[in-house]
């Protein structure tokens, strides 16, 4: 290589300039070679790689809920199975299909599809990838397929303890619900058991509960309206709110932090861990366990024992972090009775009664 150089440089500083240049452009195809050999990753289409993707519901991965506690389960795939994984965030229904078949058509093992609205498109691109099994998380199998597992949850029962937590630590006797839109059925099992655990404890408690009134497309991700919801309630007089809504109901949750003497519960994860912006109000959270059942799920596929039909995850309440001093004993007991009388069927919840 000949490099003329014009204007007032010494020839010893066009040497070393000329030098210089030329170990860059060494280090430069150094590493597109190396980035063209793949670096440690292998193919997808290899038997020894385990390939897992996450293709998210309308949102953020790290949407401090749902999609992100998917997404955690399958991090831990990468942790203790060496998988490779991925994920796609979808910013609109319309592309859930779309956005399968990039894992598909790269010859992913296993395909996370997160939340209830993706339903139909799972199981259509499921019968056209019959080799790569899919977890629907919240998708209920009506019809199951050997390669779907719906990974499901009894919210009602989270609920329920929710609800009876809400009702023990009311004050003012009005507590309330900020939701997303109840076309979702596990959004509709959560404010059901909320309710029926609240007055089973008080039959008298006066409940708020309001749905998000928009679409799947704008009801989880609208946190200004889940803010100025949880306002409205606490105005009523509500003082423990539940925001059961992803980005929506983290939103109430963050409203009612600046509220004195009001406490708020999350949803789907320990959101201790995720809205710390809440942490003045949250006392617990109505878990359903996203992450161990997604991550439990993916070994099951790469044990080849994966599941057809509906596999149900463990749900009940977080720990109380900051305020378990502030929690009676009593409190404490009741839901440790609640919660077994739920798992032994001797309290019902009502929900699809």
């Amino acid at each position: 290589m000949r490099i003329k150089f014009q204007g007032s440089f010494s020839i010893r500083k066009q040497l070393k300039f000329q030098r210089l240049l030329l170990f860059g452009i060494a280090l430069l195809v150094l590493s597109l070679a190396l980035a063209a050999c793949g670096g440690d990753e292998g193919s997808c289409a290899d038997e020894d790689v385990l390939c897992v993707g996450v293709v998210t519901d309308v949102g953020e991965i790290d949407d401090k809920s749902f999609n992100q506690s998917a997404w955690e389960g399958v991090q831990r795939a990468e942790d203790e199975l060496g998988a490779q994984i991925d994920y796609i965030e979808t910013k609109d229904a319309k592309d859930y299909g779309a956005n399968i078949d990039l894992f598909a058509q790269d010859d992913y093992d296993v395909i996370v599809t997160v939340g209830f609205a993706m339903g139909e498109a799972t199981a259509a691109k499921a019968e056209e990838y019959p080799d790569i099994d899919f977890v629907g998380v919240d998708q209920f199998q009506g019809a199951p397929m050997d390669n779907v597992s719906g990974l499901i949850f009894s919210e009602d029962k989270s609920g329920f303890l929710a609800g009876a937590l809400a009702s023990m630590l009311s004050e003012s006797g009005t507590i309330a619900g900020v939701y997303g839109t109840d076309l979702v059925p596990p959004v509709v099992a959560f404010k059901e058991g909320y309710e029926a655990g609240a007055a089973y404890i008080d039959p008298a408690i006066n409940v708020i509960s309001t749905y998000h009134p928009g679409g799947l497309d704008v009801a989880f991700t609208d946190p200004e309206w889940g803010a100025s919801t949880a306002k409205q309630a606490v105005d009523q007089g509500a003082d423990v709110v539940f925001g059961a809504g992803g980005k929506t109901g983290n939103g109430a949750l963050i409203e009612v932090a600046g509220t004195d003497g009001a406490y708020c519960i999350g949803v789907d994860s320990d959101q201790w861990e995720t809205v710390p912006e809440a942490h003045s109000c949250l006392v617990s959270s109505a878990m359903k366990l996203i992450t161990p059942g997604v991550f439990d799920l993916i070994k099951m596929s790469n044990d080849g024992s994966f599941p057809a039909g509906n596999f149900v995850g463990p749900v009940g309440l977080a720990p109380f972090h900051d305020f378990d001093d502030e929690i009676s004993q009593d409190i404490k007991d009741t839901l440790e009775e609640l919660d077994a009388g739920l798992k032994d069927g001797s309290i019902s919840t009502g929900y699809g009664q």
